[in-house]
């Protein structure tokens, strides 16, 4: 399998000239410690294939449990919640914005490590991320909730500041704005879940109109236990749809985005923020490139 080291980067401030970085550029453990998990290489062509991934049975019967019950708490008793509670990424649900599946899938296609020509180390380290959390919602709905509406799409053709992008060349790719679907009830094929037009992130020409009727036969769906996590390029064609189950939608949306970029005008609560993990919360550091990475010795 090809590692984080091997990929043949040329974007940085060095006359196109291989950028080769140390295994140390890529946090090999997350925040509390627990190891990073790196794609599969069947799990990076699909994504890379498809503008999507999901990645089955990620969580703990005791984890799903857990988080449900913050998430619904969230949606019927708000005021229950202190006020930096009432997030979708408060309490149990924090683990999962740095979960150790996460952190592996976006070190491999979100971070980037640059060096600003060899001024300054690269953009992340084993106590510090080299991307950036650009928010999160919950979703919690009953049946007959939703709607469809697709949007998005050709993100190789998007010019830059769109963040809506991918980038892709022989041996690497590269999504900006990036989700991190959990699912904490069972999903049902075609019963309400995310739809996705599979490889639209690299599409050339206008999307046909049959994409604007849900029976068109370019949507793709999935079925998945309860604690899966789907990842989509927010470059790719995707909607929501009706939710058709018995059992409630609980889900929540996190979104990243590489450390130079910034879609939405939105941050976390600031005593929210205070009571992670030191290296959580180089998720959180303003958003600019050129030596924008916390050293280890200060984090």
């Amino acid at each position: 399998m090809v590692k984080y080291s091997d990929k043949y980067f040329v974007f940085d401030k060095n006359l196109g000239t291989p950028q080769l970085p140390e295994e140390t550029a890529y946090a090999k453990a997350n925040s509390i410690g627990r190891p990073v998990v790196e794609l599969t290489e069947e799990q990076r062509y699909s994504f890379d294939l498809r503008g999507w991934l999901l990645v089955e049975n990620v969580l703990s019967d005791d984890e799903i449990a857990a988080a449900k019950e913050h998430i619904t708490r969230l949606h019927r008793e708000p005021d229950s919640l202190s006020e930096h509670q009432r997030s979708s990424m408060a309490g149990v649900c924090e683990d999962l914005i740095d979960h150790p599946v996460v952190v592996g899938f976006m070190n491999e296609f979100v971070y980037h490590p640059f060096t600003d020509g060899s001024k300054t180390p690269p953009l992340g380290n084993q106590s510090c991320y080299g991307f950036r959390m650009e928010m999160s919602f919950s979703q919690y709905r009953e049946a007959g909730d939703g709607k469809f509406g697709p949007h998005n799409g050709n993100g190789m053709m998007r010019v830059p500041g769109d963040h809506h992008t991918y980038h892709a060349f022989p041996g690497q790719a590269h999504t900006c704005l990036t989700r991190a679907l959990w699912e904490l009830n069972p999903v049902e094929e075609g019963q309400g879940g995310t739809l996705f037009v599979s490889g639209s992130h690299k599409a050339a020409f206008t999307g046909p109109q049959s994409l604007r009727t849900i029976d068109s036969p370019f949507w793709d769906s999935y079925s998945c236990p309860a604690g899966s996590v789907l990842f989509f390029t927010e470059a790719v064609t995707h909607s929501s749809s009706v939710w058709a189950m018995d059992t409630p939608r609980i889900a929540i949306f996190n979104s990243y985005n590489s450390i130079g970029s910034k879609w939405h005008n939105w941050d976390p609560h600031p005593e929210l923020l205070a009571q992670m993990p030191p290296m959580r919360q180089t998720m959180f550091r303003p958003v600019y490139v050129g030596g924008n990475v916390i050293d280890e010795a200060s984090a």
